[in-house]
């Protein structure tokens, strides 16, 4: 799981926005700031990600608590935005089939670098874009991502045509990503975040830019309106979606996500579908 950016990126950036940004320009961006970032987030995050555990947020609900994906036992699984892989190695342990994908070639290393500790390897690793994947048509059963792909590219109806095109007749979409209306709050975990700042129909992306006025991260907002009409534009059936409130004697935070805010609003949203 990766999701939005608990720390800027390498070295204070010179200005945070909120601006339209190129598809590709964020795409790019999106690559340069986990593969620089990749070891510091997998380090800080790690009591919460573990290295062989499918977590749906940064509350910490598993996917074997929350059981959205099925029986995966000799299913056909890809995991989009997969960052080390922890959830593909989980769905792996399930007897599932499992490809592991991310843009971000750090993180991918550090995901095969967690298999020689002796847990069951996805099958596969790719290094793609998820808005164009190197998989033939109908040869999944299961595509999910946990704040992986979505957030960070601008065109996110694309990558759910891509997973719809994938996905074999009654296969099954599953993503979390920051729910919308945390866009309208500051990203910040105590009081101070319970105050509106942003309208929520700003769909403008959050961009943080160095001194020379490159971006060098990028992260996109949809509504909850957006989202289910993507799904709709992309042949997929919603099902579910999933808003799960904060554990019960949880005490951690991850960025903006707190025990402050998790018992009075909802800090993801996990959006549940097939392919007709």
């Amino acid at each position: 799981m990766t999701g939005r950016a608990p720390s800027p990126a390498p070295g204070p950036p010179e200005r945070v926005l909120r601006r339209d940004v190129d598809p590709e320009v964020s795409s790019r961006a999106s690559r340069r700031w986990w593969d620089a970032q990749a070891g510091s987030y997998l380090a800080e995050h790690a009591a919460v990600l573990g290295t062989a555990t499918l977590v749906w947020g940064p509350e910490g609900w598993r996917e074997d608590q929350l059981r959205l994906l099925g029986d995966l036992t000799g299913r056909d699984v890809l995991e989009l935005g997969c960052g080390a892989a922890q959830g593909a190695r989980w769905c792996a342990a399930q007897g599932a089939r499992v490809v592991a994908l991310d843009l971000s070639r750090q993180m991918l290393a550090h995901g095969r670098a967690m298999d020689q500790a002796g847990r069951r390897a996805p099958v596969a690793y790719l290094q793609a874009n998820a808005r164009s994947l190197p998989l033939a048509g109908g040869s999944v059963d299961v595509v999910f991502s946990a704040y992986g792909a979505l957030p960070f590219v601008a065109d996110s109806v694309g990558v759910l045509r891509e997973a719809a095109r994938v996905l074999r007749a009654g296969g099954r979409l599953v993503f979390s990503v920051s729910h919308p209306f945390r866009w309208t709050l500051p990203d910040v975990p105590g009081e101070a975040g319970l105050t509106v700042t942003q309208s929520y129909f700003d769909r403008r992306p959050y961009v943080e830019e160095d001194a020379t006025g490159q971006v060098v991260y990028s992260e996109h907002h949809r509504t909850l309106g957006d989202r289910v009409r993507e799904l709709r534009a992309a042949g997929l059936v919603l099902e579910d979606l999933v808003e799960p409130e904060w554990p019960e004697g949880a005490t951690h935070t991850w960025g903006g996500w707190s025990p402050v805010r998790g018992r009075l609003l909802p800090g993801t949203a996990i959006f549940c579908a097939r392919r007709p």
